[in-house]
């Protein structure tokens, strides 16, 4: 009787040892796994070279899309808007303006990317 006892401890360890075992593992890869954004829009302004350079990039698609710049001035209005092609496999666009000419103020770039919309602001001096 205290062998059976003994082997039916040892089962309730190891499916306790497994169970924590899971636990663990479940935690650990849930941390690193963390959720993220893919999508961005971002501006560099290059005065040297008299340009204004905006990115927009998401997760690789196999599929093409089609995104839609608007380029939004100090005032609110929209100065250019333009539909943009993002091949498949490819995980970004890039539009760009040149300085010279354009209203000084705070800037927005915005993308609009199906229901999605990633916007950033740089401001003109």
């Amino acid at each position: 009787m205290l062998q059976l006892d003994y082997i039916i401890a040892e089962l309730y360890m190891k499916r306790l040892f497994y169970f924590i075992l899971f636990l663990l593992f479940t935690v650990v890869s849930y941390g690193a796994t963390p959720v993220v954004n893919n999508t961005k829009a971002d501006c560099v302004i290059l005065k040297d070279e008299n340009s204004i350079i905006c990115k927009y990039s998401h997760k690789r698609l196999k599929t093409q899309r089609t995104v839609k710049f608007n380029w939004i001035e100090p005032d609110g209005k929209i100065s250019r808007t333009r539909d943009m092609i993002i091949p498949a496999g490819h995980g970004s666009v890039y539009d760009y303006r040149y300085i010279k000419g354009r209203t000084k103020g705070k800037w927005t770039f915005e993308v609009i990317d199906g229901t999605e919309k990633a916007y950033t602001n740089f401001t003109l001096e």
